[in-house]
């Protein structure tokens, strides 16, 4: 049986570190394999250091590659990680990731929101935001200055997609690990009796195929967008982890409109854990 295959991509930034934390940790519970990944783009090098230091650079980067992988054996072994190897790879960034991803049948990826030469438009990156929406497997993002805590409450956003169901238990089976609450959340500008119908439905559908108690299904209204009815319930429910099914477009691309996520502090301290891949 194949081993669960976790990809970290990392610039060394501090918040790519933050994100091989957290892929370390969650792959001790996933008994997986942890993949880091630096995509050195030469053309950038040879900005950075021209003439013969590109090479020297490159070394260099090996040599810290080669030491995160020490230090995350030395943590996260005996605490069932399966393995961490470190892989560099020259290249163009996105398409670098998003290959190998697919030709080793990567089962998520785990990456920060910005890198340490990414000048952002809005919370998210544009690297990570890029991988999100192109990648085929489920890819979780760690905003910056976020480390990791044993989550005690996920909060998934649905929209009564049939495919809910599925994303549903997939987290359920991360919240086991941890012990923590489920809260299955929708939003709306105004709560219509269609709603309460599709609610209900949900929950009576549900029920008898998770077998965990510590679901709550919520219905919430919010007269501004979706998007900031959602932070608000994350802030004032205390939510670790928001976990949205990037099939749900128009909810998907609300979390990556510009003036949204301009508004959106939670960019800043939550994690994002995408579901591509039921």
């Amino acid at each position: 049986m194949k081993n669960f295959t976790i990809l970290c991509p990392t610039d060394f930034s501090e918040c790519s570190l933050n994100a091989i934390e957290y892929a370390a940790k969650i792959g001790e519970k996933l008994g997986a394999i942890l993949i880091l990944y630096h995509v050195p783009d030469r053309e950038d090098y040879q900005k950075l250091f021209p003439g013969n230091m590109v090479d020297d650079s490159l070394q260099s980067a090996r040599r810290k590659l080669d030491r995160l992988v020490a230090t995350v054996l030395d943590e996260s072994i005996g605490n069932g990680l399966s393995a961490c190897k470190g892989i560099l790879r020259e290249g163009k960034t996105i398409p670098c990731i998003l290959n190998y991803a697919e030709n080793e049948q990567v089962d998520l990826i785990i990456m920060g929101t910005e890198g340490i030469n990414e000048v952002k438009k809005n919370y998210i990156g544009t690297k990570s935001s890029k991988v999100v929406l192109k990648a085929a497997c489920d890819v979780f993002i760690v905003p910056k200055k976020v480390f990791f805590k044993s989550p005690r409450k996920l909060v998934y956003a649905t929209d009564y997609l049939e495919e809910d169901k599925l994303a549903i238990q997939k987290v359920v089976e991360l919240a086991k690990f941890y012990a923590a609450e489920v809260d299955v959340v929708h939003v709306s500008n105004r709560v219509k009796s269609i709603d309460k119908a599709q609610h209900l439905l949900m929950v009576e559908e549900l029920n008898p195929f998770i077998q965990y108690d510590k679901v709550n299904f919520v219905l919430k209204s919010y007269r501004d967008e979706p998007g900031l009815g959602l932070e608000n319930y994350l802030i004032t429910a205390k939510g670790d982890i928001l976990f949205t099914l990037s099939m749900k477009k128009s909810w998907f691309e609300q979390l990556f409109t510009k003036n949204l996520s301009k508004k959106m502090s939670y960019f800043i301290n939550k994690p994002l854990f995408v579901i591509k891949n039921l």
